[in-house]
């Protein structure tokens, strides 16, 4: 999963070591190219004392930097036959070299020519290549022959591709999962027996049955535990309304047990007589004319028999919408299903259930798989979208999964799943990673040095290779 490196160590530093390279006459012993804020700095040692120019010739040397269809030149080396020279002496106005050009005669050449070029920056000048240029001219400037060699091939270099880091999580002891549901069983007035074919039992009872069933026939899965809670609503007295939904929920689990036999005790069960706190969720999101004044009831501390009695005297059409709308959404039996999984360790077999049951698998597993893909592949990608489905909060996946993200250049999602990856210190390698693959590398800078700070040993080497992204330098071995 680790994005491999494909260019040469020495390149990604934008250094090269080598012996001098011979352009059109002129050895050049070493270079270096490179931005600086908005000027493009060229310096290179040339040593031209081979150089054999007749005495009525001229010889001028000048660094192009080329891309596409946009060109400019840099300052020139002219180097004169001892004629030329001194004609040019007298007519300087039609010397090929001038201002700041370097101009020499070819029989007082010095040893080394220490060349520096400074020219703005422009944008097109981002892949451009330096181009190194000899012209002859004759008498009269005569052009006798012109050719240009490549001496940089990309100026800067390619765009750094930095290595992308995941964490393993840990593993899982017990991989604990439950299931959760609510269940609306309605029963008749004053009543705790259940009729499963009264009004919409059948279809509700499902719901438990349903869900208990989805993990007891799996051979992978062992049930621990069930639990039933069971509400009532807050019409008539507390004390009613206490029996009731203790004797509802007593009743249910029988009910439960019996179809499963279940051993005595093993689904536990509780109760609440009324759901104040369904009840307030419901007024708080409603547009009942009265909602703040009963909502005031609601959280006072009254009796729960006298809150009743005040909203239902104080605001009588909003206490029958209620009825009507909200009382029988609060009598319900909220259940758990508690289970574990057993463990998955072959890469073949945590295929085959994330690919059916992912909600089986731990974030451990799926790391196992993970790392039999190939980096920057569709499944791989796949495979960290399925588990931070699976865990949605869990920093490692949303990490993980931004990881996987930013490989397929989807720099978006993966922003957004750092954002939930916590402060660990590989979040602030990851953004300075994003903005590397962006390519502004000024942004990525401040990222990469606290992760440095804080122990990530790859921010060092992003670091330094970043920061001579803008340099080409060729050194003399």
């Amino acid at each position: 999963m680790r994005r491999i490196l494909t260019i040469m160590a020495a390149l990604l530093t934008g250094v090269l070591a080598a012996d001098a390279q011979t352009l059109n006459g002129v050895t050049i012993e070493s270079y270096t190219m490179e931005r600086s804020g908005s000027f493009v700095i060229v310096d290179m040692d040339l040593d031209i004392s081979q150089l054999d120019v007749k005495g009525t010739q001229t010889v001028v040397f000048t660094p192009h930097i080329v891309r596409d269809t946009m060109s400019v030149a840099l300052r020139s080396v002219g180097v004169y036959g001892r004629n030329r020279h001194f004609y040019y002496q007298r007519n300087e106005e039609q010397a090929p070299t001038s201002g700041d050009d370097l101009s020499y005669r070819s029989n007082k050449l010095p040893e080394l020519i220490h060349y520096h070029a400074v020219v703005p920056f422009e944008e097109w000048m981002d892949g451009c290549q330096l181009i190194f240029e000899r012209e002859d001219c004759g008498c009269n400037n005569t052009e006798l022959g012109k050719q240009g060699d490549v001496l940089i091939e990309r100026f800067p270099l390619e765009p750094y591709d930095p290595t992308l880091i995941y964490i393993r999580p840990e593993a899982e002891k017990t991989k604990m999962r439950s299931l959760s549901g609510s269940a609306f069983i309605d029963f008749p007035v004053n009543k705790t027996d259940i009729r499963p074919t009264y009004r919409n039992n059948t279809a509700e009872l499902a719901k438990i049955t349903g869900t208990i069933d989805s993990v007891k026939g799996d051979a992978d899965i062992t049930i621990t535990a069930i639990s039933i809670k069971g509400f009532a609503s807050p019409e008539s007295p507390y004390s009613n309304n206490t029996r009731l939904a203790k004797g509802r929920t007593e009743a249910l689990k029988r009910y439960v047990e019996k179809l499963y036999k279940f051993d005595a005790g093993f689904i536990a069960t509780s109760y609440e007589p009324e759901d104040w706190a369904g009840l307030e969720r419901y007024v708080e999101a409603s547009n009942l004319e009265n909602k703040d004044a009963i909502l005031k009831l609601i959280r006072s501390d009254e009796e729960p028999d006298r809150k009743e009695w005040l909203i239902k005297s104080k605001y009588a059409a909003d206490y029958k919408f209620l009825l009507e709308n909200c009382y029988p959404a609060l009598r319900h039996s909220d259940y758990v299903i508690e289970y574990n999984v057993r463990q998955y360790s072959k890469p073949a077999e945590i295929e085959r259930i994330m690919n059916t049951a992912p909600q089986k698998l731990s974030l451990e597993e799926f790391y196992i798989l993970a790392e039999t893909y190939e980096s920057g592949s569709a499944e791989l990608d796949e495979l960290w979208e399925i588990a931070v489905r699976m865990f949605p909060n869990d920093e490692i996946a949303n990490f993980n999964a931004a990881n996987s993200a930013m490989d397929k250049g989807d720099y978006e999602r993966a922003a957004k799943y750092l954002d939930k990856a916590g402060d660990r210190p590989e979040v602030d390698y990851s953004r300075g990673c994003i903005e590397v693959l962006k390519e502004d590398y000024v942004a990525s800078l401040p990222h990469l040095e606290r992760a440095k700070e804080r122990g990530i040993k790859e921010a060092e080497a992003v670091i330094e290779a970043v920061s001579n992204h803008w340099k080409v330098t060729q050194t003399k071995k």
